[in-house]
């Protein structure tokens, strides 16, 4: 049964992430076998001022 984590910074919408968590699935089921429902994604959104690059707070 496959674990899939995403780590985003937020903004997308509810429907961004609805269409991006099927496609995934859908690709994962397409090249593993695994049916479907077996198929977990957990998505993390980060808050946009708890990211940080090359030691620089992202704005």
């Amino acid at each position: 049964m496959p674990f899939i984590h995403i780590e985003l910074i937020e903004g997308r919408t509810e429907e961004q992430l609805k269409n991006m968590v099927k496609e995934i699935t859908d690709v994962v089921s397409k090249n593993t076998g695994a049916p479907k429902e077996n198929i977990h994604v957990i998505v993390n959104e980060l808050k946009k001022d708890r990211y940080a690059q090359g030691g620089e707070w992202k704005k």
